[in-house]
């Protein structure tokens, strides 16, 4: 297959070429350059700023309808070139197949929950607001949400399409216009989600995409034509961020790191708690900031869970996306690029340096090939203070340590500077209210895999950020709350 050039940015559904030094792009699974892209110039980042400026009064003030009508097309070019979408969530970051199948499914169903949000107006609708006078003022009172303008929506390597539709589709449903800076590692997927969007008939300059590095994200993010700034990344990056919107008090949404708990109790049911913990450390590679790489089993499981575990991930086939005739499914991917492979590893020696013990590991099927692999590794009761339990790998790694009772357990888990979600396992109704309400995290699943619906807010505590996205929250995260008081008639 011959190698593709994406171009430097598209702006008011044009292609513009940039003389600024082209990045490869890589096949994770094989390690092979497939294309290049282009990098966005400081004059093309304002040229994508000033057309969305241009755009938003035509977007903004269309009905909440023609919005979703919209949407809905979106929906639909999804779904009609699903094939296409799912290789190229394989071919770039070496997802199995069925990884990449949920992915693609995740941005249909993301599209269409804000486009039915538009369609049925409620949450576009002007409300009354009694100020308690019964009348006497001769003054009405009403609220309302308005679009917040031009948002800067900056995403990552690790789940393309899926976190651009957890922007890009409320932003649009709002009536914002938008900026998109994918990652440079993983840009085509956004590329072709963009097509659909051109598709579906979005107005020219509604939304525009710049390519390139982190100094692409800091110019985006910087310009003074942005009045609302959602970034997906490092808690060390999105802090950044947060301290540049304060300059001129832009609005925020910050998905950041994690570093989230497994808990499984004496009453759980054990072959769920190592199905749920192989998921939530190893799908996706472990790049997830919702992984659940710290688990923490009640003493009395202990050596059974344990056992199990092995087996599991021991069993885990991890290998190509498309594994050969007579082979079998891969059900672990590799890593994004050799570069974060070399940090995962790097950071693994380090916390062996510091005292941490490896259980065991699982291991790399004949069919993996010369990609980004790295095996799953399973580290056993590291102290409270080692790297490995404390700081967010991004890889596949987990550690596993033991508690006598709820209350060691919830201290366990609390003790981090994250707060994103966590998992718990029990059969016990008393147990599962007191971890949902003392569980310091944004989302807490008990007894489920990682299920994320479009009309549940996602978003975290403390470093993990500030904000919301999905669900209602999500689309009020590009509004601006307003209220009007004015005389009665």
């Amino acid at each position: 297959m011959n190698e593709f050039i994406l171009p430097a940015a598209c702006v008011a559904g044009q292609r513009l070429e940039s003389s600024e030094a082209r990045t490869p792009i890589f096949a994770a699974a094989s390690g092979a350059r497939i294309g290049w892209q282009q990098s966005a110039s400081p004059s093309q980042v304002g040229q994508a700023v000033a057309a969305a400026r241009a755009a938003l009064p035509g977007w903004r003030d269309a009905p909440p309808a023609v919005r979703g009508a919209v949407l809905r097309r979106v929906v639909a070019g999804v779904e009609a070139r699903h094939d296409e979408l799912v290789q190229w969530q394989m071919r770039i970051n070496g997802k199995p197949r069925a990884e990449a199948e949920l992915d693609v499914a995740d941005v249909a169903a993301c599209f269409a929950y804000y486009a039915g949000l538009c369609e049925l107006g409620e949450a576009f609708a002007v409300e009354r607001v009694d100020v308690g006078d019964g009348g006497g003022s001769g003054v009405i009172a009403e609220r309302f949400h308005a679009a917040v303008g031009v948002a800067a929506l900056v995403v990552p390597w690790n789940f393309p399409m899926v976190t651009t539709a957890w922007k890009l589709a409320p932003a649009l449903a709002a009536g914002c216009t938008v900026v998109l800076k994918p990652s440079e590692l993983t840009s085509p997927a956004e590329h072709a989600l963009f097509d659909l969007l051109a598709e579906a008939g979005l107005p020219a300059g509604v939304a525009n995409l710049v390519n390139g590095d982190a100094r692409v994200g800091a110019a985006l993010v910087a310009h003074a034509g942005i009045d609302k700034i959602s970034f997906t990344g490092s808690t060390a990056v999105g802090t950044k961020i947060m301290q540049q919107a304060a300059l001129d008090m832009r609005r925020v949404t910050l998905e950041l790191g994690g570093k989230s708990a497994l808990i499984i109790r004496e009453d759980a049911d054990v072959e769920l708690a190592v199905s749920l913990a192989v998921a939530g450390a190893f799908a996706n590679a472990g790049q997830m900031c919702s992984a659940t790489s710290r688990i923490l089993v009640h003493d009395a499981l202990y050596r059974r869970f344990m056992s199990e575990f092995e087996i599991a991930v021991r069993g885990l086939v991890v290998g190509a996306p498309e594994p050969g005739p007579g082979q079998a499914p891969s059900q672990m991917g590799p890593l994004v690029s050799r570069a974060h492979l070399d940090r995962v590893q790097s950071l693994l020696l380090q916390g062996l340096d510091g005292g941490a013990r490896i259980a065991f590991t699982g291991r790399l099927a004949p069919h993996a090939g010369d990609g980004f692999y790295m095996a799953p590794v399973v580290v056993a009761e590291p102290p409270a203070d080692n790297l490995l339990w404390r700081e967010e790998i991004f890889g596949p790694m987990a550690c596993v340590r033991s508690f006598r009772d709820d209350d060691e357990a919830l201290a366990q888990a609390n003790a981090t500077a994250y707060g994103l979600v966590a998992t718990v396992v029990t059969e016990s109704a008393q147990a599962t209210a007191r971890y949902q309400a003392e569980l310091r995290a944004g989302l807490v699943w008990v007894n489920t895999p990682q299920l994320i619906f479009p009309q549940v807010c996602w978003g975290g505590l403390g470093a993990s950020g500030i904000g919301r996205e999905l669900g209602l929250q999500g689309l009020r995260a590009y509004q601006e709350l307003r209220h009007a008081v004015r005389r009665a008639p």
